[in-house]
């Protein structure tokens, strides 16, 4: 007997979890954390209905989630911190990053550090998280590499 068919627009990301199982989960998230506008929620949710059903394990969909959003806010730190200002100023206007928007995302990581991080990403939409939970802005930004991970680690 096959589980039910995923409810609405989460049955557009069925054939990619059928056929990528985890691996999907962890793909979609990395990217995800580290700024791709991908739909990493969502996929996580999808995963969870279908660990329900029976068709993937609860306990390893939800490690494997954290791991993989973890490695992506690491990867995106990385990015700033080595690519920094330079790396943001060459290709930024691309994304719509201007210098003045960068300066102002500076500042702004300057003054509220890691916290910020806590906040966006427990209390705030996806939309409207993704931005501030990006380890590139925070790693640009001199934020040093624990003020990023550990605030991220725990909005998961």
């Amino acid at each position: 007997m096959s589980a039910p068919p995923l409810p609405g627009i989460f049955a557009s990301l069925a054939p990619v979890l059928d056929h990528w199982g985890y691996l999907a989960v962890a793909g979609f998230l990395v990217l995800e954390d580290f700024g791709v506008p991908v739909p990493g929620e969502t996929i996580l949710i999808a995963a969870s209905v279908y660990a329900g059903a029976g068709r993937l394990n609860v306990v390893a969909v939800g490690i494997i989630g954290f791991l993989a959003a973890v490695a992506g806010d690491n990867i995106g730190f990385a990015i700033g911190h080595f690519g920094g200002r330079a790396l943001a100023l060459r290709w930024g206007r691309y994304v719509f990053l201007t210098p003045e928007r960068l300066d102002k995302t500076e500042a702004f990581f300057e003054r509220h550090g890691g916290k910020i991080i806590v906040v966006a990403g427990g209390a705030l939409s996806p939309s409207t998280r993704s931005a501030p939970r990006c380890g590139s802005a925070s790693g640009s930004a001199s934020a040093t590499w624990p003020e990023t991970t550990s605030p991220s680690s725990t909005t998961r």
